[in-house]
């Protein structure tokens, strides 16, 4: 009788305790495959979160590049990439040393920037005196992640770049190689910020080429995403989220008819797609309005696939080589089975004139062009691959690219958690937008987030970094890294007189604060996630792009404190973003 007793009570005590440990479980949602949910789903994971990712599309890896090798920045300029490339153990080679500095295209014709300065030195001229205008500009924001600290700073933000380009007298094969680099990097120079334009250039001030292209991911940014794929217990793809229902004792998640239940949850997807799921409580007007008003550069990307190379060896299309015409920017992938692949940005206007045209009909185009350079281009041809990633209505655009007045209504808005909401992807860093390490370093500081509120901290409106502070931890990288863009054609080059400071604007309007999330309330049992699901890796995930840029840097000198931008003069070469491979840059 007693025995019994005992183990009577053995089984009730058992079984309290189970109760116990299961209430004491912490869970957490991520919404979205991209590289910056993969992150945080594997941050979290390794904190003893019980996980479950949701995916929209049957793959995963978001809007990785097309591209299966693309150049990387080294560990100074992309330290969190990095970081993963060596705990993945992924495989990179060394960059040859032609790649590390860009190149041009100019009417076929190949030139180093050596040879620009011998045999155009006019356009090689007219290029350094952008890039030293630039660089003044760039100067001119003490901390880039406060850009609109002045008024006017904040002025800078009603201009774009295309009407500031228009006053700096560049000869017209000049200019159609600067729109091509900008469009390719961010957007249109006339759908750009000039304040954006210059404090992205502001984070990049100092990062050389070489050090953005150190080295080849081999495999692509594909081989990352997958990396983490292997790392996670629970992911389900097909599975578009609908509703996001936030109360006191947790989180229900909504996929068709299936509700998901968790403590927390990290939503990393573009603003687009973000706009296609019902929260309760609502978002409010500001984080509305920038959802609807924020702008997303315009990249489709084509890989053109040849039986063998026929450009001339010497073109060495394989780095950042800007066209003037027809061609623009243009990424060779290593040989294939004695065969090459061409990987071809369309950006900017070019890519919007082009949603006219279906799939095989802007391959014709582009070989159009390429034939004309290259005469065997046709007979060589096998086939193509295309991403759209501007009409995809999960994605809406390559990645982010403030327009004219967004910095002053929506910058940073996107950093803080919404109770218990987290934001993730390459558009919430306001430092590397875009690109890889935008979007590896939003997935980390997401996932911190949530193991914050869950330790009952309560996030206020995000404080501006001092900028010496800003400068000696930033580490950066240019857009476009593993692609570069394609068809030529540019704004009208207009030769006014050279640039007059802006007027000084209002004061900037600082932005309603968002919602402080309310303490975490003593997380609930969570129904656990069906059983883990290992969905396929994504092979043929968007891309800043990548690459629309990646790495970091770190000045090691102070930057020149010029309060005021007197002049809205350019200052240097907009720093390429590397690929994001958005990550780019990169979701």
């Amino acid at each position: 009788m007693s025995v019994g007793w005992l183990r009577a009570c053995a089984l009730v005590m058992l079984g309290l305790f189970s109760v116990t440990a299961l209430a004491k479980d912490k869970t957490a949602i991520v919404i979205g495959g991209g590289l910056s949910g993969l992150t945080a789903a594997y941050e979290l994971q390794n904190k003893g979160w019980q996980v479950t990712l949701l995916e929209a599309k049957p793959s995963l890896g978001g809007r990785s590049g097309m591209a299966t090798s693309e150049w990387i920045g080294n560990d100074k300029t992309q330290p969190v990439l990095n970081k993963y490339v060596s705990t993945f153990k992924l495989g990179t080679t060394p960059a040859p040393e032609f790649v590390r500095t860009p190149g041009y295209l100019i009417d076929g014709e190949y030139f180093s920037a050596a040879d620009l300065a011998t045999k155009q030195p006019a356009t090689a001229d007219a290029l350094k005196r952008y890039q030293k205008t630039l660089d003044d500009l760039a100067r001119s924001i003490d901390d880039p992640q406060n850009p609109a600290a002045t008024n006017t700073l904040h002025a800078l933000d009603q201009i774009t770049v295309s009407s500031w380009l228009d006053k700096q007298n560049l000869p017209a094969t000049a200019r159609q190689l600067i729109n091509q680099d900008i469009r390719t990097h961010y957007d249109e120079p006339s759908r750009l910020s000039l304040l954006y334009f210059a404090q992205q250039n502001r984070v990049y001030r100092g990062v050389s080429d070489r050090d953005l292209r150190a080295s080849r991911l081999v495999g692509g940014s594909q081989v990352l995403a997958q990396a983490f794929v292997k790392q996670i217990k629970t992911i389900k793809t097909n599975s578009p989220v609908s509703a996001i229902n936030q109360d006191k004792d947790g989180v229900t998640v909504k996929v068709g008819s299936v509700g998901y239940q968790a403590d927390y949850v990290v939503l990393a997807v573009p603003l687009r797609a973000l706009n296609k799921i019902a929260l309760t409580p609502a978002l409010d007007a500001q984080h509305l309005a920038a959802i609807k008003g924020t702008n997303y550069g315009w990249r489709d990307q084509i890989m053109l696939k040849f039986k063998t190379p026929v450009w001339e060896s010497k073109a060495r299309m394989s780095g950042e080589i800007y066209s003037n015409t027809g061609l623009g920017m243009l990424w060779i992938e290593p040989a294939l089975k004695g065969g090459a692949n061409v990987v071809i940005n369309l950006s900017g206007d070019n890519a919007r004139v082009m949603q006219a045209f279906g799939d095989k009909q802007m391959v014709d185009q582009v070989l159009i062009r390429l034939h004309a350079f290259y005469p065997q281009a046709r007979g060589s041809f096998t086939g193509y691959e295309i991403r759209r990633y501007s009409t995809d209505p999960s994605m809406g655009g390559a990645y982010l690219a403030y327009g004219p007045g967004q910095i002053s209504k929506f910058w940073r808005l996107w950093e803080r958690p919404l109770q218990r909401v987290t934001f993730a992807g390459e558009h919430t860093d306001t430092l590397y937008p875009g690109t890889l390490e935008g979007a590896l370093r939003t997935g980390q500081r997401a996932a911190s987030q949530v193991e914050d509120l869950a330790a009952g901290k309560s996030f206020e409106p995000a404080k501006v970094v001092p900028a010496a502070a800003a400068a000696a931890g930033a580490v950066a990288a240019k857009k476009g890294n593993f692609f570069t863009n394609l068809f030529g054609g540019s704004d009208d080059e207009k030769k006014p007189e050279p640039v007059k400071a802006p007027e000084p604007a209002p004061a900037p309007v600082a932005p309603a604060p968002a919602p402080t999330p309310a303490p975490a309330p003593a997380p609930v049992e969570a129904p656990k996630p069906a059983a883990p699901v290992k969905a396929e890796p994504a092979k043929k995930a968007a891309a800043k792009p990548a690459a629309k840029k990646p790495a970091a840097k770190s000045e090691a000198k102070k930057p020149a404190a010029k309060p005021a931008a007197k002049k809205a003069e350019p200052a240097k070469k907009p720093a390429a973003k590397p690929a994001a491979t958005t990550e780019t840059k990169a979701q």
